[in-house]
């Protein structure tokens, strides 16, 4: 592994400081401070017998040693109390963003309108299931994905990548993609027409609808000036399963997979091109807006 490619799985890193500090800190509380507190109450004894001598003699001893002495019992060594205390912080976090939620950053406009460049946005973890990190392996099974839901998951021609799109078809499907409209098991999409909408970085104009996907409806853009078919799609596995023309595709979800797309439909690297989402990629459920610098009004939930 690459420090490039280690430094980009976020959640590997934390694993790493969480084992190294918690190692520290496990290190100083069951034998480093054991050992410091032993040679401390050692002198204190010492202390407190010389003293004892002093007074015995007639002689006031000076107590304040003392006190310097019993200062010395908790007092950590510098690299110590550095490294352990951030223990129970990295701990924290890990567990967090392992089993609970994690955010990510929209970068491309592939999810245009319902998600926008440089939103920050939130990822329920355990909505799908409860998953080991790192290895992301399934060990307790609580909720499938759903057609519509915004789902985050590792690419499935390259994992190290987080990518996010929304699930149009879930095993079993059959998907039909004709002309720019979705056909999901037999039954035509409803589509409501709305304003053209802006893409005010481009400076272009696209068709913009209300799609309702088996009861989830949301915003998708199509692009005039773009093709109907795909082109040049990969040899993904199980491309059997599709079938191209010029009006669009056909595609039959295999069990254990989903096939994911963007909501700009035209301007969108999905599995249209390279193919089905196995459920060992999953990685949760985005489902809230928490920040977006450069748009408060942002903030919030969307479907």
């Amino acid at each position: 592994m690459t420090l490039q490619s280690l430094l980009g799985n976020f959640a590997l890193v934390l694993f790493l400081l969480t084992i190294a500090t918690g190692m520290v800190w496990g290190l100083d509380r069951f034998y480093l401070a054991p050992q410091r507190r032993k040679a401390v109450e050692a002198e204190l004894a010492e202390f407190d017998a010389r003293t004892a001598r002093l007074s015995e003699g007639g002689i006031k001893p000076d107590l304040t040693g003392r006190a310097a002495l019993a200062d010395k019992l908790d007092r950590q060594p510098t690299w110590v109390a550095y490294t352990g205390s951030f223990f129970p912080v990295i701990a924290a976090v890990f567990l967090f963003r392992s089993f609970m939620f994690e955010p990510f950053k929209i970068p491309s406009s592939s999810m245009v309108p319902t998600l926008q460049i440089g939103d920050l946005i939130l990822v329920n973890k355990f909505t799908y299931g409860l998953r080991l990190p790192i290895v992301n392996k399934k060990i307790i099974q609580i909720n499938d994905p759903s057609r519509g839901d915004v789902m985050v998951f590792k690419f499935p021609k390259d994992p190290s990548l987080d990518y996010i799109k929304r699930v149009v078809g879930v095993p079993g499907d059959k998907i039909i993609y004709k002309n720019k409209r979705l056909t999901v098991n037999g039954k035509e999409l409803d589509y409501t027409k709305l304003p053209d909408y802006l893409d005010e970085e481009r400076l272009s104009y696209y068709r913009h609808y209300q799609e309702n996907l088996t009861g989830v409806s949301h915003g998708i853009l199509n692009d005039d000036r773009s093709p109907a078919y795909v082109p040049s799609p990969d040899a993904f596995p199980q491309h059997e399963l599709c079938i191209y023309n010029l009006e669009g595709f056909a595609c039959t979800v295999p069990a254990g997979h989903y096939f994911m797309m963007g909501d700009n439909r035209d301007n969108s690297l999905d599995s249209r091109y390279w193919g089905f989402v196995p459920d060992k990629n999953i990685v949760g459920k985005a489902f809230f807006v928490w920040m977006n610098l450069a748009n408060l009004k942002r903030i919030g939930s969307f479907d």
